[in-house]
């Protein structure tokens, strides 16, 4: 089990709304980054991720992050990384789910080639990730507050769709839209537990960054498409 795979399977099993795609998969990216340093696969020099050594990884995905490091000077940036992974990264987590057997499609009605909703199935990852959660893990508790899951949000048994992950509003915006200002609003409730690691905390900081930069882009968005339509109403 990983830090982003135990952040999947919360969204699902504790949000009763799960996040939108595009915040749960900057959020993901974190969770890769924290892991690998934890693997000590990399190490941060003031924002910059250098890598290690190159482990053995049994998580195809974590894997797959590993691999995909900048390996030459300047390195890339912990918010580069996070815009460049985390595009279309919750998807791809809920499809590893879905092959590794960890979820099921229930049917809707009485016909069986008619599905409803994507569920997580009961398995050790699941209680696994629920542990992790019910002992308040600060990494994993700062990266789900972040994203808006919060602790004891729900208490009926959990009956989980999928983050909604086909709608372009729920994806991650194109990595040029890192340099758009934040908006003029309050920071989400985002205050992270004490981790007790400056680099930890450094991406910590920079998911929370990354997550208030998405919300300008939406915001700005929204904005121009008010005044498109004002414009042709005036017609």
């Amino acid at each position: 089990m990983t830090t982003a795979r135990d952040l999947m399977i919360t969204a699902m099993d504790v949000a009763p709304d799960p996040p939108a795609a595009g915040e749960l998969s900057l959020a993901l990216a974190g969770a890769e980054l924290i892991d690998l340093l934890t693997a000590e696969a990399i190490r941060l020099d003031g924002d910059r991720i250098v890598p290690g050594h190159r482990p053995a990884i049994a998580d195809r995905l974590l894997d797959q992050a590993a691999e995909s490091l900048a390996r030459e000077a300047p390195y890339e940036t912990v918010a580069d990384w996070l815009w460049r992974r985390g595009l279309g990264l919750a998807p791809a987590y809920l499809s590893a789910l879905e092959t590794d057997g960890q979820l099921t499609r229930r049917r809707r009605g009485l016909l069986p080639f008619r599905t409803g909703r994507t569920a997580l199935v009961d398995s050790p990852d699941r209680r696994l990730a629920g542990d992790r959660w019910a002992s308040k893990e600060p990494v994993l508790v700062a990266l789900a507050t972040a994203v808006g899951i919060r602790d004891g949000e729900t208490d009926e048994a959990p009956d989980t769709a999928a983050p909604d992950t086909g709608t372009p509003d729920n994806e991650a915006p194109d990595t040029a839209a890192s340099g758009t200002a934040a908006p003029d609003t309050a920071a989400p409730d985002t205050e992270a537990p004490d981790t007790a690691d400056d680099a930890v905390e450094t991406v910590l900081v920079a998911v929370n960054e990354a997550l208030l930069e998405l919300e300008a882009v939406r915001q700005r968005r929204s904005i121009e498409q008010d005044a498109f339509d004002n414009v042709w109403r005036g017609y």
